[in-house]
């Protein structure tokens, strides 16, 4: 009887694996799509919210449950970033609150 040679398993489980991955992958990005679940930078982690730092464009991430620490504040109700990049994430680089609470243009650097 002759002797059978094997032929090399390793080019098949090798492809099984790639395409292992690429399918996880695929399905981890279908459920963030699908569950509303955004590919961007969030502005803070969970169990933080954005707060602005009064008088420039800087800001801050405080626990959820804590006031904000002194020389900052929340962003005013409805224009909140929740994204780096998004509207109000844009909207706030050139605007910050003043000492009264109102909306102002960052004061020019110098």
């Amino acid at each position: 009887m002759p002797l059978r040679t094997a032929t090399p398993a390793t080019p098949a489980i090798g492809r099984r694996a790639g395409r292992s991955v690429l399918g996880l992958a695929l399905a981890g990005l279908t459920a963030a799509l699908l569950t509303g679940c955004s590919l961007e930078e969030a502005s803070c982690r969970g169990g933080e919210y954005p707060v602005l730092a009064v008088g420039n464009s800087g800001s801050a991430c405080v626990p959820d449950g804590e006031e904000p620490p002194a020389g900052y504040a929340r962003y005013p109700e409805g224009k909140v970033p929740e994204h780096v990049g998004d509207k109000w994430d844009e909207y706030w680089s050139t605007r910050t609150l003043d000492e009264n609470g109102d909306i102002v243009k960052v004061p020019e650097a110098g």
